[in-house]
């Protein structure tokens, strides 16, 4: 199987987490993860920050696929706006680097981390550490980007087998 690089990104407007795992569909190893700390700094330059930031992540990993986690709805309009402004910048730095950028609802990606589409941060930092063999403290924004990029890679390595079990028939 060929070796796929997959960026996850968990969007925020004040902390964006990122990560980098290589996958073969079998074995998948940690590449790189980080927080983007954006602060209280005014908006439109956090969305420049994140654009920036990840166009030079992405230059630097060279992965070549993307995935994100969707917006949930929240109570509170003015922070889902922002959320979406932050996710529209994360997409942006991935389309415009020619990236192809899958999305994923946070109970999409629990499922494929933990098992249940409820679970907690802590068990999702838990499973990352485990399957990643990382260890030490794992910041939960960078530990959900992971798991993005994980979800991505079950997703998409269940869909080609699926295809190909079609094309055998």
């Amino acid at each position: 199987m060929t070796l796929r690089r997959i960026l996850g990104i968990d969007p925020g407007s004040r902390q964006t987490g990122i990560g980098i795992i290589d996958t073969d569909g079998r074995h998948t190893q940690h590449v790189f993860s980080t927080c983007l700390r954006l602060g209280d700094g005014a908006f439109p330059e956090r969305l420049g920050t994140i654009f920036t930031e990840l166009t030079r992540i992405i230059r630097e990993y060279q992965p070549i696929e993307m995935a994100i986690e969707n917006v949930f709805v929240s109570n509170n309009a003015a922070s889902a706006l922002k959320l979406g402004q932050a996710r529209g910048a994360a997409i942006c730095a991935g389309v415009t680097s020619g990236l192809p950028v899958a999305e994923y609802s946070p109970k999409e990606i629990k499922q494929a981390t933990v098992g249940k589409g409820g679970a907690d941060k802590v068990q999702v930092q838990h499973m990352v550490k485990l399957l990643l063999g990382l260890q030490g403290r794992l910041q939960a924004d960078t530990a959900d980007a992971l798991a993005v990029a994980l979800c991505h890679a079950h997703a998409s390595h269940l869909k080609s087998r699926i295809a190909l079990a079609g094309l055998t028939r």
